[in-house]
């Protein structure tokens, strides 16, 4: 496929190159030339703005970091919400808010183009491996159409419905609850290092039987390691997703104290000079509550 790809970190770095690899031809923009510059070798153009980017495309895939980012992209400089062709579809793959997805899916339709949340589950590991989840939602022959980019990024895709911001809200529930293990691991580490039992030990026990999923292999290791480099899923992420998640649930008039409890705990971090950190350096909070 024709593809504009918009936001080149250390995600959509890896997802373009994946694409590339597949075969796809993309058009690339980034807000720092010089991560654009680097797939011109590979065989992607550079373009000069988003809506060059997504001019001509038959997708256009936005991966950056939050709703005013996607905002510009699309409603902004170079406007690709008017240089995206008539049947052109736009995949936002980024974590964005339910009421954002809402506003974009609109836009997109009074154009006569289309639009798919597809937000992603992995840290920049797995988008390098092509080894995603991405949880989809919106038209089924969209999705049906857009599927071979979704195999070129991801190992599985979950199709949630037709209602594209259903699978925003499902993007953001997740990263809470992914929030809600960081937090709950960061406390009973802590009980086990000042208990004087081996973290290692601990985290071996924890994965090897009741808790072997990727969640608790990786946040577990870096918490009994007590490391938190290279920062995969930054701190600031981390608080904008918990906002997002809070303000979905009191749209739906839904209680969620987990949720306020680890907006707090991220809060700690930051005025404790780890806002810069990895989300999961929340757990270093519960060790010095201990006295670790």
């Amino acid at each position: 496929m024709k593809v504009g790809f918009v936001g080149l970190g250390n995600m959509g770095s890896a997802m373009a190159h994946n694409l590339i690899k597949a075969g796809h031809t993309l058009t690339v923009y980034n807000h720092t030339r010089g991560r654009a510059e680097e797939f011109r070798p590979l065989g992607a153009t550079v373009a000069e703005t988003p809506g060059e980017a997504a001019s001509g495309a038959e997708a256009f895939i936005t991966m950056v970091a939050d709703d005013r980012a996607v905002e510009g992209v699309i409603f902004g400089q170079g406007k690709v919400i008017e240089s995206l062709p008539a049947g052109g579809v736009h995949i936002c793959m980024c974590t964005i808010s339910v009421a954002l997805s809402h506003r974009l899916l609109a836009a997109h339709r009074g154009q006569k183009q289309h639009f798919i949340a597809a937000p992603v589950f992995g840290r920049p590991d797995a988008a390098a491996a092509a080894k995603l989840f991405i949880a989809v939602a919106g038209s089924a022959e969209q999705i049906t159409r857009c599927q071979p980019l979704f195999d070129a990024m991801g190992q599985r895709t979950f199709v949630v419905g037709d209602d594209a911001p259903a699978a925003s809200l499902v993007k953001v529930t997740g990263n809470f609850l992914i929030t809600t293990v960081i937090e709950s691991l960061g406390e009973a580490f802590a009980l086990i290092r000042k208990s004087g039992v081996d973290p290692g030990k601990f985290l071996e026990v924890l994965t090897g039987s009741l808790f072997s999923s990727p969640v608790y292999r990786t946040y577990g290791g870096m918490i009994a390691a007590d490391n938190f480099e290279p920062v995969g899923f930054s701190m600031p992420l981390g608080m904008k997703d918990n906002r997002l998640v809070l303000a979905a649930a009191e749209e739906a008039a839904v209680p969620m104290p987990m949720a306020s409890l680890v907006r707090d705990r991220m809060l700690a971090a930051t005025a404790q000079g780890l806002g810069d950190a990895d989300w999961a350096a929340i757990a270093r909070i519960s060790l010095r509550e201990a006295g670790l």
